[in-house]
């Protein structure tokens, strides 16, 4: 499966999806004038990618573990919509069998962000969630 990777732009957050390398991550700010086309291809892909996953466990007994990095500045109401979306991509991994988790970054002094994590936790209570406090 070939690698999505989005550069950021003033209203969009970078993303990197790729499996050759085992990345998985978005940072940055995600404001998007129109949040589907930025998050549906994201989408998209996050799901077909659990067929790579399938394939490789039933092949080679073992796929690699998804560890998606979260690390957002700010993201806005319809952006929060897509990010659970793609959470509950990963706690389906989870269910399936196969390994995979969520790392949320935010700044050690901004508590709202890690707030939305916990709120984002409650929603996937299969997919191990881990906080990662940053300083600038």
């Amino acid at each position: 499966m070939n690698a999505m990777i989005l550069e950021a732009t003033n209203t969009t957050a970078k993303l990197v999806l790729d499996p050759t390398k085992n990345i998985f991550e978005i940072s940055g700010e995600s404001r998007p004038e129109n949040t589907g086309k930025y998050f549906n291809p994201v989408v998209e892909w996050l799901n077909g990618y659990q067929n790579v996953l399938y394939f490789q466990k039933s092949n080679y007994g073992k796929s690699p573990k998804v560890s998606f990095k979260f690390s957002f500045d700010y993201f806005n109401s319809t952006s929060a919509k897509y990010i659970a979306d793609m959470l509950t991509i990963l706690e389906k991994y989870v269910s399936n069998g196969y390994e995979a988790e969520a790392i949320w970054v935010y700044d050690a002094m901004d508590i709202d962000m890690k707030e939305s994590g916990e709120e984002f936790a409650i929603l996937v209570p299969k997919l191990p969630f881990t906080y990662q406090p940053i300083n600038d």
